[in-house]
C-alpha cells in the first residue's frame, strides 16, 4: 500500500521539477530575457507616454511642413501623391483619401499657411512636441540600457534635437522624391516588357518596392534614434542587427496595419472618433517596437559584457579599485595594531 502512495508522488515530483527546467530554459532565451529587461525597465508606461507625443508631433510637423513647401509640392502632383503614399504607408489613417475615413484631409494641408495664427501656433507647437518627442525617446532607450539620464549640456542637447528634427522631415521629402523616381523607372520597365499598368505583377513590384523603400528609411531612422538621439556608445554590429529586427517588426506592423486597427476601433462606442484613436494605437505600436529594439540591443551588449555608458564604467571600476584600496589599508591598519599591542603585552609580562 505504501508504494501505491509513494509512486504517484514520484510521478508529480518528476512533472514538477520538468516544468521547472522548462520555465528556466524559456527565462533563458535571448528573446525571453529581451521582454523580461523590456517590462522591467516600464517599456509599456514610456511607450504610451512616446506614443501621446508622437501624435502631437506628427500634427504639428505636418502642418508646418506643408506650410513651408507646400509651394513646391503643389506644383509637382507626383511628388505630392507620393508623400501621401508614403504618409499612408507609415503611419495608416493618418491621411484620408477624401472620404473621411483618415484624420487628415489632404486638402487641408494643401491650404496649410505659416502666416497667421494657425501657422505660427503650429510652429510652437512643433518645437515643443518635437522636442519633447526626441527627450522622451532619448530617455525611453537609455532607460532600456539601465542607463541614467544624459549628462549633457541641455542646451546643446536641443540644439542637437531641433537638427535631427529638421533632418527628419528632409528625410521624408528626399524618400518621396525617390519613390517618384522610383515609380517612373518601374513604369519605363513594365513598358519596355510589355506588362500593363494594372496587372498583378506591376502592382506587386511597386508594393514591395515601396515596403524596401520604407524599410530602408525606418532602418536609418531607428539607428540614428539609437546611436545619435540616446547618445549611447552602442558598437556598429550590435546596432545594425537590432536595428534591422526593429525595422522589419516595424515593416510587418505596416503591411498589417488596417487588420491590426480594424478590431480595436471597431467599438460602436468610437465611431465619432475611431480615426484618431486608431492612431494613437499606431503609436503605441510603433513606440514599444522602438523601445523593444533598444532592449535587444541592451541584451546583447551586456551578454558579451560591452558597457553602455563606458565612462560610468570606468568611474564605477574606479571607485571599486579605491575601495578596495581603502579596505586593504584599513586591514593593515588593524593588524599593525594588534602587532603594536602583542608586543607591549609581551614586554609588559617580561618586567
Amino acid at each position: 500500500m505504501a508504494k501505491d502512495t509513494a509512486q504517484p508522488k514520484t510521478l508529480m515530483a518528476r512533472l514538477f521539477a520538468l516544468i521547472e527546467r522548462i520555465v528556466k530554459w524559456v527565462e533563458g532565451l535571448f528573446p525571453m530575457r529581451v521582454f523580461t529587461q523590456y517590462a522591467e525597465q516600464r517599456g509599456f508606461l514610456l511607450a504610451a507616454g512616446l506614443a501621446y507625443q508622437a501624435v502631437f508631433a506628427t500634427f504639428a510637423a505636418l502642418w508646418v511642413a506643408f506650410a513651408v513647401a507646400g509651394f513646391y509640392v503643389r506644383g509637382n502632383p507626383e511628388l505630392l501623391q507620393a508623400i501621401f503614399d508614403f504618409l499612408s504607408l507609415s503611419v495608416p489613417g493618418l491621411i484620408g483619401a477624401g472620404d473621411g475615413e483618415g484624420v487628415i484631409d489632404p486638402q487641408d494641408l494643401l491650404s496649410a499657411s505659416i502666416l497667421g495664427w494657425t501657422g505660427a501656433v503650429a510652429l510652437v507647437g512643433l518645437f515643443f512636441t518635437a522636442l519633447g518627442f526626441l527627450a522622451g525617446g532619448r530617455d525611453g532607450v537609455r532607460a532600456m540600457f539601465r542607463v541614467g539620464p544624459s549628462q549633457a549640456n541641455i542646451f546643446l542637447v536641443k540644439l542637437k534635437d531641433a537638427g535631427l528634427a529638421l533632418a527628419f522631415g528632409l528625410a521624408v521629402l528626399v524618400s518621396g522624391a525617390i519613390s517618384v523616381a522610383s515609380t517612373s523607372a518601374f513604369e519605363a520597365i513594365f513598358s519596355f516588357a510589355g506588362i500593363g499598368q494594372g496587372s498583378p505583377a506591376a502592382w506587386l513590384t511597386v508594393r514591395i518596392g515601396g515596403l524596401a523603400l520604407v524599410f530602408i528609411f525606418d532602418s536609418l531612422v531607428l539607428g540614428m534614434f539609437y546611436r545619435v538621439v540616446s547618445g549611447i556608445a552602442i558598437p556598429f554590429r550590435r546596432l545594425v542587427s537590432g536595428t534591422l529586427i526593429a525595422a522589419g517588426a516595424l515593416g510587418v506592423l505596416k503591411i498589417l496595419g488596417s487588420t491590426l486597427l480594424g478590431g480595436a476601433t471597431n467599438n460602436p462606442l468610437l465611431t465619432s472618433f475611431a480615426a484618431i484613436v486608431g492612431v494613437l494605437i499606431w503609436f503605441n505600436f510603433v513606440s514599444q517596437v522602438i523601445l523593444l529594439g533598444a532592449a535587444w540591443i541592451a541584451v546583447g551588449m551586456q551578454d558579451r559584457g560591452i558597457p553602455a555608458d563606458p565612462q560610468a564604467a570606468d568611474d564605477a571600476l574606479t571607485a571599486a579599485k579605491k575601495r578596495e584600496e581603502e579596505m586593504r589599508e584599513k586591514i593593515l591598519e588593524e593588524l599593525s595594531a594588534k602587532r603594536d599591542n602583542w608586543f607591549t603585552r609581551l614586554f609588559s609580562k617580561k618586567d
